[in-house]
């Protein structure tokens, strides 16, 4: 039954309520002179500082498990001047396998070919030389050629070749560093959303073939991720997380038992399809998932620093 009003509003103890910020999760004020670990310890254990915790965690548990952690990635990493961070996380294990978009490979040629990407598209636009440099297309499509006689896929093709090449840059190539320790590098193109798709020696049937090559690569490193996996969605709203979903489907499709591993999303704004694709769908047979909202080029050197440092081992 429906209780009765009252005439005056009632009241109860404090030590009965439940609280979700106590003095021991407040964060500490900053000192002059400290250390990266002293300041990852300042944080508070709250919320998304927390969650970049629990990542950490999660990243490093995965190395010492073997469990592979996926680096999904959208160009916009290359662009923000973290392919030196990227490449130190390769090497030292803590991203044993990598996935992206056409653009970063696009970049990634640019940077170790040049040393220079991302054009003013504003500034060159009208005239229709956007995207138009013809080194890029000529050097991109070679590397897919060697590499499709070699039953490679786009990403290995292109890493071979520059990691072979004498470019003054290549040492900060992501795509070279995988092929130099073995790492898989899948590349899953859209075709007509790349400017190779203007240069003339654009050729579909080869970019296609080479694409769906890396698709069947990153199925079976996603049919690994059970138990322990992580899997990082940076910086792409909608192909790699689409991309994602059929592979983990597929998987689970083949009989791989697909559970328990990690998502997170990483980006500056929250999208649709990370949100369903990465943090929800997946895991709802079970595992953990995290939304670290900010910008790249300070949220990954952040994550990066922390688990250089082996703070993902402590409790």
């Amino acid at each position: 039954m429906p209780r009765a009003p009252r005439r005056r509003a009632t009241t109860y103890p404090i030590s009965s309520r439940r609280f979700k910020v106590h003095v021991k999760d407040l964060g500490r004020p900053p000192r002059e002179v400290d250390s990266f670990t002293a300041f990852w310890d300042s944080m508070p254990r709250l919320l998304a500082a927390d969650s970049l915790r629990a990542v950490v965690r999660a990243i490093a548990g995965a190395r010492r498990a073997g469990k592979p952690v996926v680096f999904a990635f959208g160009a916009h990493v290359v662009k923000t001047g973290l392919s030196p961070t990227l490449i130190a996380l390769m090497r030292a294990r803590f991203v044993t396998a990598l996935a992206t978009n056409g653009a970063s490979g696009i970049h990634d040629f640019e940077l170790a070919y040049h040393g220079a990407t991302s054009e003013d598209v504003g500034a060159v636009l009208a005239d229709g030389e956007f995207g138009m440099s013809r080194e890029t297309g000529a050097g991109v499509f070679r590397a897919l050629r060697q590499g499709r006689r070699k039953g490679w896929g786009y990403g290995r093709a292109l890493g071979e070749f520059l990691l072979a090449s004498r470019y003054p840059h290549r040492h900060l190539s992501v795509f070279a560093a995988a092929a130099e320790l073995g790492l898989p590098l899948t590349v899953h193109v859209a075709l007509g959303t790349d400017t190779l798709a203007q240069h003339p020696g654009m050729d579909g049937a080869l970019v296609g073939e080479m694409s769906m090559r890396d698709f069947r690569t990153v199925q079976g490193v996603v049919a690994r991720l059970g138990d322990g996996g992580v899997f990082l969605n940076v910086g792409s709203s909608v192909i790699l997380p689409e991309v994602f979903l059929k592979a983990l489907s597929l998987s689970r499709n083949l009989g791989h038992d697909v559970r328990n591993f990690t998502t997170v999303d990483l980006d500056m704004i929250r999208h649709y399809r990370p949100h369903e694709n990465v943090l929800k769908r997946p895991v709802l047979a079970g595992g953990a998932s995290y939304a670290l909202t900010g910008h790249h080029e300070i949220t990954l050197p952040l994550l990066a620093q922390a688990l250089v440092l082996g703070l993902g081992d402590r409790p």
